[in-house]
């Protein structure tokens, strides 16, 4: 199994079964075990490779313990703290971490909930950890981009020199695409002033400020919206002068609350609408709007899968999309909620569907 295929099926097992794993020692033997195992390459019962319970000789408060000590060639070369998978990541939260970075050679340290790993270096001071990370993986949302610095710290191509010559731009790159997903979420008064300054001629008062928060939140959708326009002539083969439908991006939107006792609606705020999600929901909506009227048609975000609904309606899917794994893929589900998975190389291909979305569409009329 190649690394990439192992990270897809540890990624799906944890959007499948995060929900049922409610203490940290779970989260270890569900999750963080089998990703030192199966996607770092390590062994975790070799204890030369992974020392569980790790304890160093000095500089750490007596009884003091790191959750898993990664070692290489006698040293150790990565430490793992371990949290719940509900547990929060903050450096407040991993002091031992903090002390026993400075008191052995390991260069990474990996805070940890089975779901996202932080990884740490010493960027801004020798021998001392940073309290930012360098590299932010989530497995039930995964940047691709990050995978051949990830491929560098596992066991058969340990690369430290080239990860720590990378760590910079990694972090600070992480970083700034981490504040542009908050503030298209929820523009700050900071990214408000900033553009309301640049086109308005008056006098920036806090009544003109808060004028200028809506229009800024309904520019940045506007701004999404003509983006997966782009995309859906590019699909579509369509010139530049082609007009898609209002009806196609009318609804877009950005919140954050969801519907009470319902699946998540739009996007909570620990989910990540994505713009292939958000690409594959106007597809859709392009093809069941043949059946239906366009304003039924509607879409919700959970953390395992994004659904296409008819009446905003998690009892009338049209399908859903499952698109955090290295895989994707679609399911449709009958009368008897029996599921048909379907899967699919990129989010064009749904336009091989068009039978079976709008024989999903018909049974809403």
């Amino acid at each position: 199994m190649t690394f990439e295929d192992s990270l897809s099926l540890l990624a799906s097992r944890v959007v499948t079964n995060w929900e049922q794993t409610e203490t940290e020692e779970a989260t270890k033997t569900a999750f963080i075990l089998p990703f030192i195992s199966t996607v770092l390459g390590y062994d975790i019962f070799d204890p030369q490779e992974v020392i569980p319970e790790y304890t160093a000789d000095i500089g750490v408060k007596r009884g003091e313990k790191v959750d898993y000590a990664i070692m290489g060639a006698g040293t150790v070369r990565m430490l793992i703290e371990c949290k719940k998978i509900s547990g929060d990541l903050t450096p407040s939260h991993a002091g031992q971490l903090f002390r026993y970075f400075s008191v052995t050679n390991a260069r990474i340290a990996i805070l940890t909930n089975g779901r996202q790993y932080n990884f740490y270096t010493d960027l801004e001071q020798p021998n001392k950890m940073d309290e930012k990370p360098f590299l932010v993986l989530d497995l039930a949302d995964i940047d691709e981009t990050l995978l051949p610095e990830l491929r560098k710290l596992t066991k058969d191509q340990f690369d430290l020199d080239s990860i720590m010559s990378a760590a910079e731009e990694l972090k600070y790159v992480g970083a700034i695409k981490r504040e542009i997903t908050a503030e298209f979420r929820e523009p700050s008064s900071d990214f408000i002033r900033l553009f309301a300054s640049r086109v308005y001629s008056g006098r920036l008062t806090q009544p003109a400020l808060e004028k200028f928060v809506p229009l800024t939140s309904k520019a940045m959708n506007q701004f999404l919206a003509e983006r997966v326009n782009d995309r859906l002539k590019n699909a579509l083969g369509a010139d530049s002068n082609t007009v898609i439908p209002s009806a196609m991006t009318s609804s877009f939107e950005i919140a954050t609350e969801p519907e009470p006792n319902e699946a998540p609606t739009r996007a909570s705020s620990d989910i990540e609408t994505t713009e292939d999600e958000l690409a594959a929901f106007y597809i859709v909506k392009a093809i069941a709007c043949a059946e239906l009227p366009p304003e039924r048609i509607a879409w919700r975000d959970a953390k395992s899968y994004f659904s296409v609904l008819v009446d905003d309606n998690n009892r009338r899917p049209i399908l859903r999309c499952y698109f955090n794994g290295r895989n994707k893929y679609l399911v449709f589900l009958d009368d008897d909620k029996n599921e048909t998975r379907v899967d699919i190389s990129v989010v064009e291909d749904i336009y091989l569907h068009v039978d079976a979305i709008r024989e999903a569409a018909r049974r809403w009329k």
